[in-house]
């Protein structure tokens, strides 16, 4: 048996923007995990987790193609089949194997906590296989094949969620521009994409700890889909908006003062927190969409007025929210309030880097 597993993700600051390429976010992997038991099978193959109901997903081989019985293509199917064409492309021997999908980052109920599930099952099947095929791939490049199944699903999706949790700790993400990476896995090889210059842009760099800051998460309750909401409030136009334009600017902005600051200086990284936050409310305004709920208004409320700084992190909608909480200040006071209001503080700590991060 191969066990692999991937931590969830937190959105510190740069959401929505990220989306577009070169536009940064800082992110955070949690230490709650998604695992993967793969066990070597014949004839076919199955995945057993609970998003499939009671019984399996079965897979087979139809010549060079992975075939799903009754199965929508979704993340899990999309990183078998990525790593499949790599196995093929590679002149490995094909195999069958099964895999058993746990996780910690939903709620016992099932509802999801929005700590980035779909990344994590894709980052941890992508390790699984590799270490099944013995394909010795890289922390980038277990990246990059986890992003290329991703937008083959998903393609507007950012891969802030996939870099933090392939790897760990605090990270400074940029995309890159994934409509080109879709345009040369259409046309080309695996391998040729995966040295393709469209990476250029993509940075995926560690921070550290933050000074002087602890770092609280509250869940509403309330399940977001992400999807739905970068597609509401980033709906393609014959024009970007000037407003869009200035959103996007004074993110990229908010972020790199933030990294900055970081490990230096925690009243800039609340001041800066708090700015994101405004953003985000007013880019909800800005294209008719509610990223800021009125609990996580509530929640962020309550953290400004014990002097810390509270955001949306993430799509909002609901799901979670983040407060930077200066060293000295009151954490239970907040944790009390937000019990009263109906949110539930989450016992959720950064998970530790295991690598240097990607190339430059």
């Amino acid at each position: 048996m191969i066990t692999t597993r991937a931590p969830g993700k937190l959105y510190i600051a740069g959401e929505y923007a990220v989306v577009e390429p070169g536009h940064p976010a800082v992110l955070m992997a949690v230490d709650r995990f998604l695992t993967v038991e793969l066990t070597e099978a014949e004839g076919r193959g199955m995945v057993h987790s609970s998003r499939y109901g009671r019984g399996p997903l079965t897979w087979v081989r139809e010549g060079e193609s992975i075939v799903v019985d009754h199965s929508p293509f979704d993340y899990v199917t999309a990183a078998i089949a990525i790593m499949d064409k790599l196995r093929a492309e590679r002149g490995l021997a094909p195999r069958y194997f099964d895999l058993r999908i746990s996780s910690e980052l939903d709620d016992p109920s099932g509802l999801k906590f929005g700590l980035g599930s779909s990344g994590a099952v894709t980052v941890a099947i992508i390790d699984a296989l590799n270490r099944f095929h013995g394909l010795e791939l890289s922390t980038w490049q277990r990246f990059q094949l986890a992003l290329l199944a991703t937008i083959s699903v998903s393609p507007k999706a950012s891969g802030g969620d996939l870099a933090a949790s392939t790897y760990g700790g605090w990270i400074c993400y940029t995309a890159p521009d994934r409509s080109a990476l879709l345009a040369l896995l259409e046309g080309g090889s695996l391998a040729e994409v995966l040295d393709a210059p469209e990476w250029g842009i993509c940075r995926i760099a560690p921070l550290g700890e933050p000074a002087g800051i602890t770092m609280l998460v509250g869940w509403t309750g309330t399940p977001a889909s992400t999807e739905r909401l970068v597609d509401r409030v980033s709906r393609p136009e014959a024009e970007v908006s000037a407003q869009y334009a200035r959103f996007l600017e004074d993110s990229r902005e908010a972020v790199e003062e933030l990294v900055a600051a970081w490990g230096t200086d925690p009243s800039a990284v609340l001041a800066v927190l708090r700015r994101c936050r405004r953003l985000l409310q007013g880019l909800g305004a800005l294209r008719g969409s509610t990223i800021e709920t009125a609990q996580l208004g509530a929640l962020c409320d309550l953290a400004e007025a014990a002097g810390a700084a509270g955001k949306p992190s993430g799509a909002g909608g609901g799901d979670c929210g983040i407060v930077a909480l200066p060293d000295g200040a009151d954490a239970q006071e907040i944790l009390s309030r937000w019990r009263e209001v109906g949110i539930l503080p989450l016992d959720l700590h950064v998970n530790p880097s295991e690598t240097e991060g990607a190339p430059a």
